[in-house]
């Protein structure tokens, strides 16, 4: 006989019988509260069109989840085997339903990981599916969900509606022109979709594709980025035209934290360099810290809310890089120093109250030692929930119990789910949901909190901090 899903209603919860009853009491008041999405990177073109259809099961769920392909990969399964896309146009597997069924042969690997933690929730909430994926019923479960994804239910504005949704943001590069995010609002859907603001692909200038990404930015300016002076004029533009289609924030990547404050003449000096081809890793670095301060300066302006994720050995595995290109699950932690590295911006905006700076990091060592130090201080700054490797079960624990007690709940900015596979928001809320309601229920019990401040903390963790947080009140 097949195995049933285990998704018992008191999962991830403490195992002490008092704990678990106040937590159980804490998540059920928040389990169906709406969910607010301020920072991920669904497709904004699934929402334009109100027709859209996903298309196959592995188109959905599998090729373009890098959570999925790259523990598969782990294990020696080629991308190519998995539909995975690459650069050169080269052959790969486009038999889904083979892609499926390799998927589910090797669905043990993912026990006990978020991952998994997610797609169980998803198979069952989502697509009433309720045996657990193996070989044997793979097939069965394609057949399932295929036909799901072939009723109008199962569109992507029918499923935001289900999912409760208030407001979800995507992710757009400087360049974009936002034009899904035109044809959503033109269409008069009430669905709440807003952009943000990237512009990584024309602030590092160490990245491949930066002289190409320079010259799209200038085409949708409507001339030529030629200096430093003219990047900024252009990235203060961009800012602009994306608050008119409803940003409230902008997200920056970097390998380290660092910021500094370089003169025109010499951020100019760079960027010419980096024109011609002649650019250091030392320019490199320089240039990004200068351009994040810069953008600090922005927000205290136009009021869009800054994140910054640095930390990220982005696109380690050089071979899958030159294959499939970015943001294949090759990305790797780096120790990260945010004391000194944030003192340039800290000295300007620190203090300002025009500057609300979201802080994220893979590098949890510096959740006691720095980041709760610094969000318990400086009016300017929040912190993000744990990202990426620690978006799971025991890294919000550890989040929770290492940063709390000095930073405070408040000077945190709540969940987001950070997202590329839609259907799988509402699994990635309701574990963040279990996870504090569970560590809000350990206060209780040991009489760190009465259970109406416990009350009180489970609605701003779920709902309340991410809208003041990112400005969506």
């Amino acid at each position: 006989m097949t195995d049933k899903l285990h998704l018992p209603e008191d999962r991830y919860f403490d195992p002490d019988p008092k704990q678990k009853e106040i937590a159980l009491h804490l998540y059920r008041q928040v389990a169906n509260k709406p969910l607010v999405c301020p920072h991920g990177h669904v497709d904004p073109r699934m929402f334009a069109d109100p027709d859209y259809q996903f298309g196959s099961p592995a188109d959905l769920l599998l090729i373009p989840d890098h959570y999925i392909f790259r523990m598969l990969y782990s294990q020696g399964i080629a991308l190519e085997s998995l539909g995975v896309p690459r650069n050169d146009g080269g052959e790969v597997e486009n038999d889904h339903r083979k892609i499926w069924q390799t998927f589910a042969d090797n669905f043990f690997l993912f026990r006990g990981t978020p991952t998994g933690m997610w797609l169980a929730h998803e198979l069952s909430d989502v697509f009433g599916v309720t045996e657990k994926l193996n070989s044997a019923n793979a097939q069965k479960i394609y057949d399932q969900i295929a036909d799901c994804l072939t009723k109008p239910e199962f569109r992507p504005r029918q499923l935001f509606e289900r999912f409760n949704i208030e407001i979800l943001a995507t992710t757009d590069a400087a360049a974009d022109t936002l034009e899904y995010h035109k044809a959503i609002k033109a269409s008069g859907w009430k669905g709440r979709i807003v952009p943000t603001f990237r512009p990584d692909g024309v602030v590092n200038i160490d990245r491949p594709d930066w002289r190409a990404n320079i010259g799209e930015l200038g085409k949708t300016c409507g001339y030529e980025i030629s200096s430093y002076k003219k990047l900024i004029e252009a990235l203060e533009s961009r800012r602009a035209f994306f608050k008119t289609m409803g940003a409230t924030a902008t997200d920056h990547a970097a390998l380290t934290p660092f910021t500094c404050v370089l003169t025109d003449t010499e951020a100019d000096a760079i960027f010419q360099r980096a024109l011609a081809g002649t650019a250091t890793e030392d320019d490199a670095t320089r240039f990004t810290g200068h351009l994040i301060v810069q953008n600090a300066r922005m927000s205290t302006e136009d009021g869009l809310v800054m994140q910054f994720h640095p930390g990220s050995f982005r696109n380690h595995n050089a071979v899958v890089f030159e294959k499939f290109g970015y943001d294949k699950g090759c990305d790797i932690p780096v120790s990260s120093d945010f004391t000194r590295n944030l003192k340039s911006l800290l000295d300007l905006y620190g203090s300002d109250a025009r500057l609300r700076m979201i802080l994220f990091t893979l590098d949890e060592t510096t959740y006691s030692r720095e980041l709760a130090p610094l969000a318990g201080h400086y009016p300017a700054l929040r912190l993000g929930p744990p990202w990426w490797f620690h978006d799971s079960l025991n890294g919000m624990r550890r989040f929770r119990d290492l940063a709390m007690e000095t930073a405070g709940l408040y000077n945190t900015a709540g969940f987001n789910d950070d997202t590329r596979a839609f259907p799988s928001i509402p699994a990635r809320h309701d574990l963040a949901r279990r996870v504090d309601s569970n560590w809000i229920a350990g206060l209780v019990v040991r009489g760190i909190i009465d259970l109406d401040d416990a009350d009180e903390m489970i609605h701003d963790a779920a709902y309340r901090l991410a809208k003041r947080a990112y400005k969506f009140d």
